[in-house]
């Protein structure tokens, strides 16, 4: 099913005109849930609107709930199918509902152009941060569960995620636990890690991170979080010194 939906994106708002669902915005949430969307259109608006826009309610609410039905769905889905031990098993959860994997699904979707967000928000690139991606992603799949129940949501769920569960998201061990293991086999002292900057607005913030290890040397890198940019600070140093 191709749930990408393309065309012209109004000003600031993106496709969600008015205080009642647009039509392009009704046929992507279609698209979406694999059906029309259910229950009032104030719930899929709250889980769609950023804080950017002033409006009272936004997405915050629905992304804490959305974020723990996703990990209960994936952490079922990986007990399933996935034949290894506790620990393998939430490195395999760790990743699969990371902001950043929760922000490729929704680029795949066509997600960005439906959030509400204010002028300024949106010509800050807001549509396309991750971190904006990734929450609007999880509060829609809180309002899919409030609006659907829990089996309908799974179902979403398993269809958008069904590649990176097949694919290799989790296999490799975590880039931050991988150079603490290196130090430690080679008698090093623990890496220490090192904010450089912050630049952006909040919500579309970049961090710079740098990771070094005494003696040995020092990478940075960049992400839309801290903890992003460690974990890719981290890989650039095993793949400069590992």
């Amino acid at each position: 099913m191709d749930l990408v939906h393309r065309g012209a994106v109004a000003p600031h708002l993106g496709h969600v005109l008015s205080e009642a669902l647009g039509a392009e915005t009704r046929a992507f949430l279609a698209g979406f849930l694999g059906e029309p969307p259910a229950g009032p259109a104030a719930a899929w608006l709250e889980a769609l609107t950023h804080g950017s826009t002033g409006a009272e309610r936004h997405y915050q609410r629905l992304e804490f709930l959305g974020d723990r039905v996703l990990g209960l769905v994936i952490a079922e889905w990986l007990l399933e199918t996935l034949q290894a031990d506790e620990g393998k098993l939430s490195q395999r959860l760790n990743a699969l509902v990371a902001r950043t994997m929760c922000a490729q699904i929704a680029r795949g979707i066509g997600l960005g152009p439906h959030i509400r967000l204010g002028k300024q928000a949106r010509d800050d690139g807001g549509a396309d941060s991750d971190n904006i991606l990734g929450d609007v992603m999880e509060a829609l799949i809180g309002a899919s569960f409030q609006q659907r129940g829990f089996a309908a949501t799974r179902a979403t769920v398993r269809s958008l995620w069904a590649d990176a569960v097949a694919g290799k998201a989790g296999h490799a061990k975590h880039p931050k636990s991988a150079l603490q293991e290196w130090a430690a086999g080679n008698r090093r002292k623990m890496p220490e890690y090192r904010l450089v900057s912050r630049e952006g607005p909040d919500h579309a913030a970049r961090f710079t991170v740098a990771v070094s290890v005494p003696g040995v040397g020092e990478a940075e890198a960049t992400g839309s979080s801290k903890q992003e940019a460690e974990t890719a600070a981290a890989a650039a140093f095993m793949e400069r010194y590992g």
